[in-house]
């Protein structure tokens, strides 16, 4: 029941032979509970979610509002979806927040592509994150300016393994999540002089390998949070160099990294199973895993 006396519409849910007044439907997401999966694969581009959708074995929800597209299905037995939040920061503070209130301890892997700041990193490569630099500031409204924004890191090392088993060239490291694509990432635009034109330059001098613009929010608010969170991006740009991934290269590129988000999500399941059957809390190197083909 409402403040105002009025019935709130609801889901209800059959737990345990109950049927339990779950929530609403999210605002934008346009999602109740039981709809998203408890691992959630975030993209930007609506286009890479219908894309990645085949690489499900069995889709059973599909929701489209506005430009946050959402499957939700299985793969290999595990419940896993998929979700578009469209582009930047803001969105995807969006997604997780609402993510987060039809869900019950999510884990986050964010698959998206960047602009590599270092000059010996090739176009398609990808980059698993370990941390990012905050340049963005919509994580200021929930944490102070020192917060740190730091994947998890079994989230860190199950993209590792997915890389290593299928083969993908990859570097480890630090990102930085700007807020824009022009201006906040040292882009000249005629007519529009930059404020900081030297940004790009000053953060690989400090050893950050790549521009992108959601991570920061993701790993802030997934910490603030205490859940589990981690970025894998693929290379579409080498911003140094002043090369860019041919029109055709996209798409097989973008798919190799899609494989590498699911098949982390596979590995983080079975993590979670040998941390439960070993009573550990948290994955440690003493315990392994089982010989999954890539």
């Amino acid at each position: 029941m409402a403040a105002n006396g009025k019935l709130r519409r609801g889901f209800c849910l059959l737990v345990r032979g109950k049927v339990v007044l779950m929530g609403e439907r999210q605002y934008h997401l346009a999602l109740g509970p039981g709809e998203l999966a408890e691992t959630v694969l975030l993209v930007g581009d609506p286009g890479r979610a219908e894309r990645g959708a085949d690489l499900f074995d069995e889709v059973r929800l599909e929701r489209r509002q506005r430009e946050f597209v959402t499957f939700t299905g299985t793969k290999e037995g595990r419940e896993l979806s998929l979700l578009a939040t469209g582009i930047g920061p803001d969105n995807l503070e969006i997604a997780l927040l609402e993510a987060c209130q039809i869900t019950s301890s999510p884990t986050f892997i964010r698959v998206g592509t960047c602009g590599a700041l270092q000059p010996e990193m090739e176009l398609g490569d990808l980059v698993v994150t370990t941390g990012a630099v905050r340049l963005e500031d919509t994580s200021l409204w929930f944490v102070p300016p020192g917060y740190p924004a730091v994947a998890h890191l079994e989230v860190v090392l199950a993209l590792v393994e997915a890389a290593e088993r299928l083969g993908a060239r990859y570097h480890l490291g630090l990102t930085a999540s700007a807020s824009g694509f022009y201006g906040a990432q040292g882009r000249e635009v005629p007519g529009f002089p930059l404020r900081q034109p030297g940004i790009q330059e000053d953060l690989a001098r400090r050893n950050v390998l790549n521009f992108e613009m959601e991570s920061s929010v993701l790993f802030s608010l997934a910490a603030l949070r205490g859940l589990r969170a981690g970025t894998v991006c693929v290379v579409y740009a080498n911003r140094p160099r002043g090369t860019f991934v041919a029109p055709e290269d996209k798409i097989p590129l973008e798919r190799t990294c899609l494989k590498v988000g699911f098949l982390a999500a596979l590995l983080l399941a079975e993590m979670d199973a040998v941390k439960a059957s070993a009573g550990a809390r948290f994955w440690q190197p003493s315990l392994c895993l089982n010989s999954r083909k890539a």
